[in-house]
């Protein structure tokens, strides 16, 4: 590659990074400075509050944007994808299951704060309007202009993401750096004629405003600081789309642009003696003639703050719902596009939140006192996992040595912005914790139907080998397809839930030349595509494990006709003759798949569950009945499924008579055997296979790309 090549592409990944990751933070000004001075409206001394105040924004960015996220968290990407989820995706296999609490408080705290991004920015920015002139245009003030006008800019941006912003996107990075060219030249003017603003540079400055009586609001001024971080999470979170080295190459501009604009603000207060919640500083800085333009450009900064506020949340829940930890939703790709993908449900819940912060709050002022609380509450538990993070990649001691000065800040930060709760902060705690009550219903309340139903409702498929040979054998019986698949968890020592068994044996046998048993398992690489497979010492019985990282769309039908087509040219099946059709040469036959749904009418009816269970359980499956069913999921094609709706948890009756199934002792050791997609050149060693030998083959992936 030329130097030439090499630059064009540094400085399109600087763009890239600048129109995807800084549209929350890099809006902050249009807010903060204002949030900050109307806490203080009547200090008698205003020249050292708005020093102090700017020196304790600037610390808070150089200690937790640069230092913690930029510096630190990047660094614990789990294949370059970053983020709470795929943080704990990284650190979750370390036998420390409490580590899903934090996941999940820090991720419905992260979307909860979140729906509030597109309602504050979008505000802020429609306000610069408000009674100014250009020419014979003269706009009007108050809520009845502004509220209609910021609900018509959301309807626009949230109804585009159905139809994809590919397009759109392509003009981010320029836009944005139109964006922090501006608010960095127009704050440096502003500097010029007060440069002794710049002794905010000093952390004295910040120490002494917290305690200083000119801070009226006392530790609860970090309240309002922190608005000029709650980005943050999203240098972070954006990794995976634009890669680290994009951050470290932006993120020096980005800060002193910020830096300068804050700067500008405070020189501004300071010479014009202002204060009170009336002022709109991010505009009063800028000279009449260019008002509009400001009023332009922040209005474009909003919507891409809300862009990537959404297209982010989309990515959150996806992840979550890989990790099982949130209901399955129908995920599109708008445009062919896999890069950009869409979820119905929380784009429409996104917005419905976005209008409910407008209406009910009104003004950007009024969303400033809701917006940060729970936010601060995502920090601290990505610092908890961070914390876990470095514990086992480094040593103990220098994950405490991050942990405790980071976890103190944040802590300080939290109660500082507890003050906002009676304030709308108890919007978004409400929202954060109807996102964690779906998290905990479907993931406890599968957790504990797991935890009841194995020992009674589970049985070893390994002793009903000899039945689904002989049953493939029978011509008697119709043949159900050449290939029958079962979605389903197979535990390690072969336990398999009863309902499958009485669904393959039960008054009506499914006949099938092989039968397949396909569980399908998170990967803690995010685009990990392997699998696993066991012939359980038989030629028509596989059972199949599916690594799939929470970044791979769960195509199960195209894998498993992907790995039939391996093992029949490996010998390890027998190839499935076609008698008719189009392509009478292929090796395989038809597949069928088959999946059941759990239900039970009255939880109650069931022995020995606590109501506590019955509470969970009962959660879990009233959201299963509303999510999207597993054919659209694991994306089967219709005619080829099969939907059986069982027991969730069968009864002793019906136990008995799936024991007077069971034949004992009549087929010897099973041999087992393992193979990984990673490494197609290696044909199965048939040998080992007969001499028992377990340790599993490695074969490639690439052909699922």
């Amino acid at each position: 590659m030329t130097d030439s090549a090499k630059k064009r592409l540094k400085y399109g990944g600087f763009l890239i990074a600048l129109g995807i990751v800084y549209g929350d933070i890099g809006t902050s000004p249009l807010y903060t400075m204002n949030a900050i001075i109307a806490g203080n409206a009547h200090t008698d001394n205003m020249k050292n509050l708005v020093i102090g105040s700017i020196s304790l924004v600037f610390w808070t960015l150089m200690l937790i944007t640069t230092i913690k996220y930029v510096l630190i968290a990047l660094q614990a990407d789990n294949h370059g994808e970053g983020g709470i989820f795929s943080l704990y995706s990284k650190v979750r296999n370390r036998n420390m299951k409490w580590l899903i609490i934090p996941a999940m408080v820090g991720g419905a705290a992260l979307l909860a704060d979140g729906a509030l991004t597109p309602a504050v920015t979008v505000t802020s920015a429609v306000e610069g309007l408000e009674g100014q002139k250009f020419g014979s245009l003269m706009f009007p003030t108050g809520i009845d202009f502004v509220v209609p006008v910021v609900l018509t800019i959301l309807l626009v941006v949230f109804t585009l993401q159905r139809k994809g912003t590919t397009k759109i996107g392509r003009m981010f990075g320029p836009m944005m750096l139109i964006w922090f060219t501006f608010i960095g030249f127009f704050g440096l003017l502003q500097v010029i004629q007060y440069p002794e603003i710049l002794k905010a540079l000093s952390p004295v400055y910040a120490i002494q405003t917290l305690f200083s009586p000119d801070n009226r609001l006392g530790i609860f001024i970090l309240g309002n600081i922190f608005l000029a971080t709650t980005g943050a999470e999203a240098l972070y979170s954006d990794m995976g789309h634009v890669g680290k080295r994009n951050i470290y190459l932006s993120w020096p501009f980005v800060y002193v642009t910020l830096v300068l604009n804050y700067m500008g603000q405070g020189a501004w207060v300071i010479m014009h003696n202002a204060s009170g919640s009336n002022l709109n500083l991010f505009f009063d800085i800028l000279p009449n003639q260019w008002r509009l333009v400001g009023v332009i450009l922040s209005t474009i900064a909003a919507v891409i703050a809300s862009q990537a506020l959404i297209t982010g949340a989309f990515t959150l829940v996806s992840e979550a719902i890989s990790l099982k930890i949130m209901p399955r939703l129908r995920i599109t790709y708008p445009n062919d596009f896999r890069g950009q993908m869409y979820i119905s449900i929380v784009n429409w819940m996104l917005f419905v939140a976005g209008v409910v912060v407008v209406v009910l709050f009104q003004t950007s002022h009024n969303m400033e006192s809701a917006y940060g609380l729970a936010i601060t509450v995502t920090m601290l538990m990505t610092t908890t996992l961070l914390f876990e993070f470095i514990r086992f990649k480094t040593r103990t001691s220098l994950a405490i040595l991050f942990a405790v000065p980071f976890g103190l800040l944040e802590t300080l930060f939290l109660i500082a912005s507890l003050g906002k709760f009676i304030h709308g902060g108890y919007f978004t705690v409400i929202l954060m914790l109807l996102i964690l009550s779906v998290m905990v219903f479907w993931f406890y309340g599968n957790k504990r139907r797991e935890a009841l139903s194995y020992n009674n409702d589970y049985l070893s498929l390994k002793d009903y080998r000899r039945q689904l040979m002989q049953l493939s054998n029978d011509s008697e019986e119709p043949l159900m397809a050449k290939n029958l698949v079962y979605i389903v968890n197979v535990h390690d020592d072969y336990q398999i839930k009863k309902s499958v068994i009485y669904s393959l044996l039960g008054a009506r046998p499914k006949r099938a030349k092989v039968y397949w048993f396909v569980t399908i398992r998170e990967s803690i690489n995010p685009y990990e595509k392997s699998y696993s497979v066991d012939l359980m010492g038989s030629q028509n019985m596989v059972r199949v494990v599916l690594n799939l990282g929470f970044k791979v769309d769960p195509q199960v039908e195209y894998y498993i006709h992907q790995i039939a087509k391996v093992l029949v040219k490996q010998g390890v099946l027998e190839p499935q003759k076609i008698r008719y059709g189009l392509d009478k040469n292929r090796s395989i036959g038809d597949f069928k798949y088959v999946i059941t749904n759990n239900y039970y009418t009255d939880l109650k009816a069931v022995s020995k569950i606590s109501s506590w269970d019955r509470f969970l359980i009962g959660g879990r499956i009233w959201l299963q009945s509303h999510s999207v069913h597993l054919r659209y999921f694991y994306r089967l094609r219709l005619s080829d499924t099969v939907e059986e709706v069982v027991p969730l948890f069968i009864e002793h009756k019906t136990v008995s008579k799936l024991r007077q199934l069971e034949v004992k002792n009549q087929m010897p050791k099973m041999d087992r055997w393992n193979r990984r997609i990673d490494d197609p050149v290696n044909p199965i060693d048939k040998k080992r296979r007969q001499d028992g030998d377990e340790h599993p083959h490695r074969h490639d992936d690439h052909h699922h790309e």
